[in-house]
């Protein structure tokens, strides 16, 4: 399969190459693939820029390896021997690990998108595709913040437990979408941080371009009623010209 475009001009051997871009610190990805020319070309370019590239060839060597080490993002095929990735992102979301996935696949359509996301993955790469796209998507991913394994957050008097999918304030049972409950946790997680509506578009509704539409904003104004009953002090605050912040209302 060809991952490269071969017709890119090289560079004039008297000229100095491009840099590439090193991270300031080798991050560790586990790469799920069981096709080995395409397995070297992207370990070739994912290390060329600088990311620690470890490979499994099948899905139980995949998931053994996934438990055992610590990796900063899993990179994982579609269709494997043995266990298929599907089956190897639920088994590892079982066992709690939350490290982010990038999914690979050549199966394109919107029902195999949503098997791969609801079983866990973050983010879905259909083949064929361009290695700048793959390296992209990689540090995306990467740059999101890590979640934790918290079962319950707390800001100030609000409280979101991630287990029982209960929220509440001053001990007030609190009714949430579960869109609501997502918006709510991811802001929660960035506490006095300034979320753009980008951010939200992308991380909680997994839109991969900003539409012109006021749905962050319909959600928002949900959300503020239901936390703010009974008088009680706003805490998901407007950031002029940015989004949103959420804070603690004492």
């Amino acid at each position: 399969m060809q991952l490269m475009d071969v017709n890119r001009p090289s560079a004039p051997s008297d000229a100095a190459p491009d840099p590439i871009p090193r991270m300031p610190r080798r991050q560790s990805i586990l790469l799920v693939e069981d096709d080995d020319a395409i397995a070297a070309e992207v370990i070739a370019e994912l290390d060329a820029r600088g990311y620690d590239i470890t490979r499994a060839a099948d899905g139980e060597t995949a998931t053994r390896r996934a438990l055992e080490e610590a990796f900063n993002l899993l990179v994982i095929d579609r269709l494997l021997p043995g266990i298929d990735g599907i089956e190897v992102i639920r088994q590892l979301r079982e066992e709690n690990v939350r490290v982010p996935v990038l999914v690979l696949s050549a199966l394109g359509g919107v029902d195999d998108r949503v098997r791969g996301l609801k079983a866990g993955g973050d983010d879905y790469l259909t083949k064929p595709f361009a290695l700048a796209e793959l390296a992209a998507r990689v540090e995306a991913l990467l740059r999101r913040p890590v979640e934790t394994r918290e079962t319950v957050l707390r800001v100030g008097d609000l409280v979101l437990d991630l287990i029982d999918r209960e929220a509440s304030r001053r001990g007030r049972r609190i009714e949430l979408l579960p869109r609501e409950f997502k918006l709510l946790e991811y802001l929660m997680r960035r506490e006095g941080q300034a979320v753009t509506r980008a951010m939200l578009l992308e991380d909680v509704w997994h839109y991969r371009f900003v539409p012109q539409t006021n749905l962050v904003d319909v959600h928002v104004g949900k959300l503020r009623r239901k936390l703010d009953g009974h008088g009680e002090r706003p805490m998901i605050e407007s950031v002029w010209g940015s989004g949103f912040m959420l804070r603690a209302s004492d």
